[in-house]
């Protein structure tokens, strides 16, 4: 008799490389297009995975989960403020491996490596996001009409800061 596989586990995040940049454009569309079905993506799917290798990739801190050796979801951080939050740029898993978790050690690598604070800016439309956030100690601090963002959608901006020592 054969012995079931084991379960295919998430490794711990690793930072991205350019190798990436296809696999995580697809967790992106899939991820954005399951959320959001209603939301017109400012940019094609091309310009979208020459963004990813050029600038999410090349320029920003990414980091990578991977399940089977293929990423699965990933982290974007940008560049530590010297004096208060940093941005937390984007936060992306796939669909069919939301709720397990992955989420949540992202976000709490974000805070570790940005111990002054973190902000970030989610469709207002995105209530699932809203919620996750709010979970992990985000305040929304600002509400908009979107005029301020490509795709014109109604954002809010949400603010994490540590506890008081």
């Amino acid at each position: 008799m054969r012995r079931p596989d084991p379960p295919v586990t998430e490794r711990e995040p690793r930072r991205a490389r350019p190798s990436d940049a296809l696999a995580l454009t697809a967790v992106y569309l899939r991820s954005f297009r399951a959320a959001l079905p209603h939301v017109r993506l400012a940019h094609s799917d091309d310009d979208i995975a020459d963004w990813m290798l050029a600038v999410v990739i090349g320029e920003r801190e990414t980091w990578v989960v991977e399940e089977a050796d293929e990423p699965i979801a990933f982290l974007i951080l940008d560049a530590p403020a010297a004096d208060g939050p940093s941005a937390l740029d984007h936060l992306y898993v796939s669909p069919e491996r939301r709720g397990r978790g992955i989420g949540d050690r992202l976000v709490e690598l974000a805070k570790s490596e940005r111990p002054l604070g973190l902000e970030l800016w989610t469709f207002q439309a995105n209530a699932l996001a809203r919620r996750f956030y709010a979970r992990h100690g985000f305040v929304e601090v600002e509400l908009t009409d979107g005029a301020g963002n490509e795709e014109r959608e109604p954002d809010a901006r949400l603010v994490w800061l540590p506890p008081a020592m």
